[in-house]
């Protein structure tokens, strides 16, 4: 009897160190969980935050500026705008160039000098 008790004994005592060592597990198991979610809110927020300065960064008014000033980019106007035309004895027929209206020569666009 007192070597089943002892046997018992022994058993118990690995159970209980098992417990003990589940427990340590899952508590370093946690905090890498907290850890994990901390990195995943601050990730969010610069997400959040490069989306912002993504949209501030593409707005019309600002792209218009730094085509003016960084640039130093004019809005295409009739005046300085060059009309080509094929030669006389070229092949092909003599084509029309539209000459832009007054409000698309007053909107900004993009592009160089010409």
């Amino acid at each position: 009897m007192s070597r089943l008790n002892a046997l018992l004994l022994v058993l118990l005592i690995g159970c209980a160190l098992s417990l003990i060592n589940a427990q340590y597990r899952a508590r370093g198991t946690f905090v890498e969980l907290n850890r994990e979610q901390a990195l995943e809110h601050q990730l969010l927020q610069d997400w959040d935050r490069l989306q912002y300065e993504q949209s501030a960064q593409s707005k019309s008014a600002r792209i218009e500026s730094v085509a003016r000033n960084d640039l130093k980019m004019q809005a295409v106007s009739p005046g300085r705008t060059q009309y080509l035309s094929a030669p006389a004895g070229s092949a092909g027929a003599m084509v029309d160039v539209p000459v832009p209206s007054a409000s698309a020569a007053s909107a900004p666009e993009s592009g160089g000098k010409r």
